[in-house]
């Protein structure tokens, strides 16, 4: 803070001089005599450190609390001797002149111990950071500055100059309130420190990319923009909770400790906090209430993911009850971004169900809505810590018993409803998927283009922590499944190149045989370089399980029949490998073409 604007909070009415007030009355009693010393005492010490005072020892002193601190554990002693001779005369006679000199001396001092706290508040700014504080939380920092520099050693605590400095201010600053709060002067003392705290915490928030925005603002803003503030306030939230907070929670406690019922400690640190962490925790709830659209469900989660991670922390930092509305906040914002999650996954499987592309996929490929189904169930499969929690209770279309049972059903109720939730979002992409094979012509493309999607589900499920929410009797029904269409693809796809080949054809049918099989051979060979198998393994599973069937049988064919038949045979049964390697790449050429 500038030092003009503390002029308001220093400055005070000018005070009757010590020679305006009236001396003593004479000493009667020990007490009498010992309140006296306590006065002649403080004044020594009050009167050398007034700041007000141009003659003043202090002017050429840079701080009372600076060097190894003796006078000033001496300055907060004779204030305490001072505060008990009041107390004395008070109790003696409450109207007593006598009270007039002692309440000016408990004046100045007060004067004196605001500058000297506002000082220390200034000068340690790097020092007491909540990152210093919180990283010394574990400490035993010493309650008063008669703890000097010996005591808090580096041989001791083993801490960086950085950390001394920080537990010998936090002392320092301990002591002042301790002293100002006894004698009356807690209103100035908390002014002082709420004033330099917050706006240690507002600097801190701003750097940190924490606006203070209206719902109306967030809902006009581009979803790249809107999605880099939410970066921003997912890095912001780990800062704030887990050190500014932390910290200004921490120096909050420790500073105002002598307050028992810790009335003082709260009512700072709520005014230090309450607007900053409004605005942090607001803002995802803003978020939530904008638009819903799928590409925002994974920030969205991020979101609801960071309170629920950072809420034990949000809970005992803000514990206070003036600080209900900070939790409050953290709590209805998960609650709206839940709702939203909620809404997005219904929003999800209906823009499944109402996909109506009716282009087939070239080659009889995976399907764009199979890879951006099952990318984005990868996505949230990674999020499954929260979901478990979002989606308890959601309503879901019933699936049958016989298509999936969830291995958590019995162990994890929740675990259970969100495995089930996946596996019924896969059932509706391959429900659509059936609809788009009848898209295709061909039969045998029908199978490929039903078999290379499964394979991808599969793969994506296996690779991922579908296969931990899905379990392995799922992954083993659908494997099956994809076996199922290659075989399918394969009876039909060859049923021509195999049906040219009969058990025994009579002698002079056999050459028309040789020549059938040619045709149909290089047609399947033809048309089928244009079709596609994108996993390579199952690519390689068929191609081997054709060669194999078909190179088993036009085998025993040839032996057969190939006397007398030589000058039509094309193929001989040790090169149908070599003819089918160029089939199922997609490229629609190769050497099948020239068999």
């Amino acid at each position: 803070m500038p030092r003009k604007g503390m002029r308001s909070i220093f400055f005070k009415p000018p005070l009757p001089s010590p020679s305006s007030v009236p001396p003593p009355s004479p000493l009667r009693t020990f007490s009498d005599s010992l309140m006296q010393e306590n006065i002649e005492t403080a004044e020594s010490l009050i009167t050398k450190w007034d700041y007000s005072n141009a003659n003043s020892q202090s002017k050429i002193t840079t701080s009372l609390f600076s060097g190894t601190r003796h006078e000033a554990e001496q300055y907060l002693n004779a204030v305490k001797g001072l505060q008990s001779a009041m107390q004395y005369l008070v109790a003696q006679d409450s109207t007593s002149t006598s009270l007039v000199r002692p309440q000016f001396l408990m004046q100045l001092a007060m004067n004196t111990l605001e500058k000297e706290f506002y000082q220390i508040l200034s000068s340690n700014r790097e020092h007491l950071d909540p990152e210093t504080v919180s990283a010394r939380s574990s400490v035993d920092h010493r309650s008063s500055v008669s703890d000097c520099d010996d005591e808090i050693s580096e041989n001791e605590f083993r801490v960086s100059e950085t950390e001394r400095v920080s537990m010998l201010a936090m002392a320092d600053l301990k002591a002042i309130a301790e002293c100002m709060i006894s004698s009356g002067y807690g209103k100035e003392c908390v002014k002082v420190y709420n004033v330099m705290r917050k706006s240690i915490v507002d600097e801190a928030l701003y750097h940190l990319g924490v606006e203070r925005l209206s719902f109306s603002q967030v809902q006009k803003m581009d979803w790249e923009v809107l999605e880099f503030k939410i970066k921003s306030w997912l890095n912001a939230v780990k800062v704030a909770v887990g050190t500014l907070f932390h910290g200004e929670r921490i120096l909050c406690d420790h500073v105002f400790a002598a307050d028992s019922g810790k009335r003082i400690a709260e009512s700072c640190f709520t005014e230090i906090t309450k607007d900053g962490a409004a605005s942090l925790f607001g803002f995802p709830e803003m978020v939530a209430k904008c638009k819903k659209t799928p590409e925002k469900m994974f920030r969205t989660l991020d979101l609801y993911e960071a309170i629920s991670d950072h809420w034990p922390q949000i809970q005992h930092i803000f514990s206070f009850e003036s600080t209900s509305n900070i939790r409050l906040q953290a709590v209805t914002s998960m609650a709206k971004l839940g709702e939203a999650v909620r809404t997005m996954l219904t929003d999800f499987e209906t823009a499944i169900q109402k996909d109506s592309s009716k282009k087939p996929v070239p080659g009889g490929g995976v399907h764009p809505l199979t890879r951006y189904v099952m990318n984005y169930l990868t996505f949230l499969a990674d999020y499954s810590g929260v979901l478990v929690d979002i989606i308890a209770d959601l309503p879901q279309s019933p699936m049958p018993e016989s298509y999936y049972r969830s291995p958590m059903r019995e162990e994890n109720t929740s675990a259970s409803e969100l495995s089930e939730r996946i596996a019924w979002l896969i059932l509706v992409v391959l429900c659509k998927l059936d609809g788009k094979a009848e898209l295709y012509k061909d039969v045998a493309l029908s199978y490929l283009f039903l078999a290379n999607n499964m394979q991808y589900v599969v793969e994506k499920v296996r690779k991922s922590n579908l296969g931990f929410l899905l379990g392995e009797d799922w992954l083993e029904k659908h494997e099956l499944k994809v076996g199922e269409y290659a075989s399918k693809y394969e009876r039909v796809g060859w049923s021509a190149v195999f049906s040219s080949l009969p058990e025994n054809p009579a002698a002079e049918k056999a050459r028309a045989c040789f020549l059938r099989f040619k045709a149909a051979f290089q047609e399947a060979c033809k048309k089928q370089s244009s079709w596609i198998v994108s996993d390579p393994k199952l690519r390689d599973e068929i191609k081997a399980s054709i060669a194999s069937k078909l190179a088993t049988k036009y085998s025993e064919f040839y032996e057969k029949n190939r006397v007398g038949s030589e000058s039509v045979i094309r193929v001989l049964p040790d090169e149908i490998e070599k003819y089918l390697s160029d089939i199922l790449y997609g490229n629609g050429i190769g050497d099948s073409g020239s068999v």
